[in-house]
């Protein structure tokens, strides 16, 4: 009897979560069939995107521009750590992430597919001088929680591009 209520239990959960619209991450149905990312090879941000395109889509990443039907461009990029608050000595105690990151898709004739965009991103943290090292290693964490959300940003915006109407035709 206990084995039953537990099956029925586990399956009202199911159909409750499936009935909310949860939907585990997937894949991305990108429009196009090659990308070209313009960073640097080294670039942790170029290295993550590709990781992610190649694992999530059926897009093929390439090595140049010429291969590629469009160009992610990344227009700008910066980081920067705020403080936000301070103890009575002076001391920082809270401080903000934040990251900001500017981008384009283009195809080769220089059209938009995404048209120039910004996603800002921002994480709040405490810190204690007597915690240094656990406070970095926080830090560290934050900085990659925000880079993931910047990459999934990324592909959800590139997921739903079109080839933007030539607004100079009107």
């Amino acid at each position: 009897m206990m084995r039953r209520s537990n099956l029925l239990i586990a399956v009202l959960l199911t159909l409750l979560l499936g009935a909310c619209g949860f939907q585990l991450r997937g894949t991305y149905a990108l429009p196009f069939d090659t990308i070209y990312i313009n960073l640097p090879e080294t670039n942790d941000l170029n290295i993550q995107l590709k990781r992610a395109i190649t694992a999530g889509t059926s897009t093929r990443v390439v090595g140049t521009q010429k291969e590629a039907k469009v160009v992610l461009q990344i227009v700008n990029d910066q980081t920067a750590k705020n403080i936000l608050s301070l103890s009575g000595a002076g001391r920082a105690q809270e401080y903000q992430l934040v990251r900001v990151l500017n981008f384009r898709v283009v195809d080769t004739k220089g059209r938009d597919w995404v048209k120039a965009g910004k996603i800002e991103l921002h994480r709040d943290m405490t810190y204690a001088d007597f915690q240094v090292l656990s406070k970095e290693s926080e830090e560290a964490q934050l900085w990659r929680d925000i880079q993931n959300d910047l990459i999934q940003q990324i592909l959800r915006r590139m997921s739903v591009a079109k080839l933007q109407a030539d607004d100079s035709a009107y």
